[in-house]
């Protein structure tokens, strides 16, 4: 009687815990999905558009190196041998990526407004905000099928500018009030964010001829940067001003008189003595950090969307770099050019690389059974 009952009930004990695993399995499919694309819109912030400014930022200096030079260098003719559809697919790269990263955004505007106003109310986050709008500034120059002369070119021009535009006025506005973001509290490095985003409009309004409009945008950029720069050199003479994993973007302190020399350039017609004067405090700043290895020491332990904030201050330097070489035609301006070009790529390369391997790592984290 005991080996009976004990063969009528192991049916019974293993029945419902089978029907009971598979139904939570099936059930829960759904749901993780659901959790899954809210904790990556959660997660989501505009810092993201680190990359798509980098790699935009890197199209630009493609397309100025590729351009066939009478006379050119050995050192310049290295970059112009590249065929011109190796700037096509990074152009389309770098529009695929601010898209994907935009369609995301609006995403979490729709679904977590919250996040979104918080975001606004930070001073750190909101000069991130600057960064998509450059990002197609600089897709829009640096496009192989649109010609600064074209109807669509001002168009766009105008539908990228007009929200700069709006965060000027809210931001600087409120550094000449005495509130929580008066700027000698709330400026930190990313507020020069606002800085290039005018003299990045300033340059695209000056290739389309518009120069009153470039001056504009010049100027308001420029007044800012001196008052911002001023404050920043006062506030910031210790490493503990900005957290270790943001230290990558002290980087910034050279990329906005490189954005100057390079607006000041497209409005004058020729790199003359106050653009050559912009891009030599620029080298100095990067000589100044890249002499301070320790200062970013702590930053480099683990791999942080944070790290792309070395990639454009490093591609506008080389930009300006390329427009000094091209007017001084000397062989130190060669050496500098050639230098910080080949650096500049291969560090955006070697962001491309370690991106794509911890997207991967991240994805198939996910995908493995628990």
């Amino acid at each position: 009687m005991d080996d009976n009952e004990k063969q009528h009930l192991q049916p019974h004990v293993e029945l419902p815990i089978d029907v009971s695993v598979s139904k939570t399995q099936s059930n829960c499919k759904p749901q993780i999905q659901i959790q899954s694309l809210s904790s990556i819109l959660t997660q989501f912030h505009a810092g993201y558009f680190r990359i798509s400014l980098s790699l935009a930022s890197q199209a630009v200096l493609l397309k100025i190196l590729i351009e066939p030079i009478q006379d050119a260098h050995a050192l310049r003719r290295l970059f112009s041998s590249l065929p011109s559809s190796v700037h096509t697919l990074l152009w389309f790269l770098a529009l695929f990526t601010v898209a994907t990263l935009s369609f995301l955004y609006i995403l979490k505007c729709l679904l977590h407004f919250d996040m979104i106003k918080d975001e606004f109310l930070s001073h750190v986050g909101v000069n991130y905000l600057f960064n998509p709008w450059i990002s197609w500034l600089l897709l829009l120059e640096s496009s192989p099928f649109l010609s600064p002369t074209t109807l669509y070119y001002k168009v766009l021009w105008w539908v990228f500018v007009s929200p700069l535009v709006m965060l000027d006025v809210k931001i600087y506005g409120q550094w000449f009030t005495k509130g929580k973001r008066f700027l000698s509290i709330g400026a930190n490095p990313t507020s020069q964010l606002s800085v290039i985003g005018n003299l990045v409009g300033a340059q695209a309004a000056a290739q389309m001829g518009w120069k009153e409009s470039a001056l504009c945008m010049f100027s308001l950029g420029i007044t800012h940067y001196l008052v911002l720069f001023v404050t920043l050199y006062q506030r910031l003479a210790g490493n503990n001003s900005v957290p270790s994993m943001l230290r990558p973007v002290f980087f910034l302190f050279f990329a906005a008189p490189s954005m100057a020399s390079l607006a000041w350039n497209s409005i004058c017609g020729k790199f003359d003595t106050t653009c050559k004067m912009l891009f030599f405090l620029s080298f100095f700043l990067f000589m100044s950090l890249v002499s301070r290895p320790l200062l970013f020491k702590k930053s480099m332990k683990k791999f942080n969307v944070a790290w792309w904030a070395y990639s454009f201050p490093l591609t506008a330097l080389a930009l300006a770099s390329a427009e000094y070489e091209h007017e001084v035609k000397g062989v130190m301006a060669h050496v500098i050019m050639f230098v910080l070009s080949s650096v500049s790529v291969l560090v955006s390369l070697i962001l491309m690389v370690i991106t794509a391997l911890n997207i991967s790592k991240h994805v198939l984290s996910r995908s493995q059974p628990s």
